[in-house]
């Protein structure tokens, strides 16, 4: 839902929905900071940015659902180096930041 007036303009985020699956991914992104250097890039790289770290660790949680909905559908089991060099052949930023951290 968004509400404005004037310049200003706020969007209210859907009450309705599974609380306790949405806490457990923003959970599961949170600790896969720890775990993943891709998803330690996401968060360095976005926190860079300026944005609030939940805001991050939601997006997050969004690219894990999306991953994970990926290994579901053909039946593999996640794989952290094949994703990071899936990245690295995309040219993507989280797989340049590993980079330069290793160089």
């Amino acid at each position: 839902m968004t509400k404005g007036s004037g310049k200003m303009r706020v969007v209210y985020a859907r009450c309705a929905g599974p609380k306790f699956l949405r806490q457990t991914f923003h959970e599961f992104a949170r600790l896969s900071v720890g775990q993943c250097q891709w998803a330690q890039n996401y968060v360095e790289y976005y926190t860079g940015k300026g944005k609030k770290y939940h805001t991050i660790i939601r997006a997050l949680a969004f690219k894990w659902i999306r991953i994970l909905f990926r290994c579901w559908k053909d039946r593999t089991p996640y794989d952290d180096q094949k994703h990071m060099k899936t990245l690295e052949q995309r040219g993507s930023v989280f797989a340049t930041l590993h980079r330069q951290k290793n160089s």
